[in-house]
């Protein structure tokens, strides 16, 4: 099927607010709101909260994770879009019993361990040496990134691991924390949809010859 691409800057109104309230879960673990931050829409449109840098800035100034005047390149939101998909790998990998993706184990691991804890020294003609944080740009955003990958791994490794879901209403792909054993729907337009769907395949089958 072929999915069309939007950024953020496509308005909640023309999308629909229920679509982009976040999957159960998310207020507890900010790093499924990051794996969720692409979700593909009721129509089949996928959207991209970090589509672009400032989007990207916004959605980590929403969640306190950056300055609201910070302003990013596109190679700051290039990484963090590698790491969405390192975390939803691993995530599918956790779903689904299977073995963790060797790479994806490394991206979070390296983004736990890129972000600076002091500052470090330099040396330049005009001040000689000193010292001053990395780029103030890559600081914030090694900041974001390793914020994201220790909730990541709280997240795949703690008590709430097991209660990891996908939604279960096509094309839906966001991922959820189950509120009980059977719930696995993302919002309640997900399960709507879902209910609807068994309703019909139901009534086609009943009304087959």
């Amino acid at each position: 099927m072929y999915h069309e691409n939007v950024t953020e800057s496509a308005t909640t109104e023309a999308i629909g607010p229920a679509a982009l309230l976040p999957a159960p879960g998310a207020e507890r673990h900010v790093a499924l709101d990051f794996a969720n931050s692409a979700p593909t829409l009721p129509g089949g449109q996928s959207l991209d909260l970090l589509g672009t840098p400032e989007a990207a800035a916004r959605w980590l100034a929403e969640r306190h994770l950056a300055p609201p005047e910070a302003e990013l390149r596109e190679v700051c939101a290039q990484r963090l879009r590698a790491l969405r998909d390192q975390i939803r790998a691993l995530i599918a990998s956790r779903i689904d019993a299977r073995p963790a993706p060797a790479g994806a184990l490394r991206a979070v691991n390296d983004a736990l361990t890129t972000a600076p804890a002091a500052e470090l020294l330099h040396w330049d003609e005009a001040r000689g040496l000193h010292r001053a944080p990395a780029h103030p740009v890559t600081q914030i955003v090694d900041h974001a990134m390793a914020v994201l990958a220790a909730d990541a791994a709280d997240l795949l490794s703690g008590p709430h691991a097991d209660r990891l879901a996908a939604c279960g209403s096509a094309p839906c792909t966001r991922y959820l924390l189950r509120t009980h054993a059977r719930r696995h729907w993302c919002s309640v337009r997900c399960g709507d949809r879902a209910r609807a769907a068994r309703a019909y395949a139901r009534r086609t089958r009943t009304e087959a010859p």
